[in-house]
């Protein structure tokens, strides 16, 4: 298979910061702790589909003891997200990719059932679509793929809201890129989100 590169984005697992829309049921240092867990599942996932290199692209610094830990495993670059909104963070992670990568898979680490084969599914549809998406049930999107920009697909979106998916297919069809969608997958966001943890994991977020 083509190299693929994986740039994971994260947000620092801190109380107060992380999964903010989750404190009112887990508390602020419960959100974190599941946010945490996310993360370290997310880059073990991209580690594991042996696709290329893997980039653990970090907010609001590189300085959280978990970022400074898992950047020091074999094939992880920590780099730091640009400033700006989602999409302007997004784009510039392309465009700096891109070019040195050819082909470059972005992902969250929202999504627990992001596995290393759904990833390996989505490289592969690169071979013969110009991006890739894994749209969740909520309306968005956990990851997106590219092997050539396209930043009409993040400038002036409205980003965290029923639409988000709905608006890059148009964007797409308008730009003339060949797209392919994974199946779709829950996002943990919400109280309601957290029946589809893994059954072993529900009790990160306890009090």
């Amino acid at each position: 298979m083509t190299s693929t590169a994986i740039v994971v984005f994260a947000k620092a697992p801190l109380p107060g910061l992380a999964k903010t829309r989750l404190t009112s049921t887990l508390g602020a240092d419960g959100a974190a702790r599941l946010a945490d867990r996310l993360l370290r599942h997310a880059l073990r996932q991209a580690r594991l589909a042996g696709l290329g290199p893997v980039e653990l692209c970090v907010t609001p610094d590189g300085l959280h003891p978990s970022f400074v830990e898992l950047a020091r495993q074999p094939g992880v670059e920590l780099t730091l997200q640009a400033d700006g909104d989602l999409g302007r963070r997004m784009a510039h992670a392309f465009e700096r990719c891109l070019p040195r990568d050819g082909r470059v898979l972005l992902i969250g680490t929202d999504a627990p059932d992001l596995d290393s084969d759904r990833l390996r599914q989505a490289a592969a549809a690169l071979d013969d679509h110009d991006a890739v998406f894994a749209p969740t049930f909520d309306g968005g999107y956990v990851l997106i793929g590219l092997r050539r920009p396209a930043p009409t697909l993040f400038t002036d979106m409205r980003w965290s809201h029923a639409g988000v998916m709905a608006e890059t297919r148009h964007r797409l069809a308008a730009a003339g890129l060949l797209h392919h969608e994974l199946p779709l997958l829950h996002d943990i966001d919400e109280a309601a989100d957290l029946p589809f943890l893994p059954a072993s994991w529900r009790e990160v977020g306890g009090p």
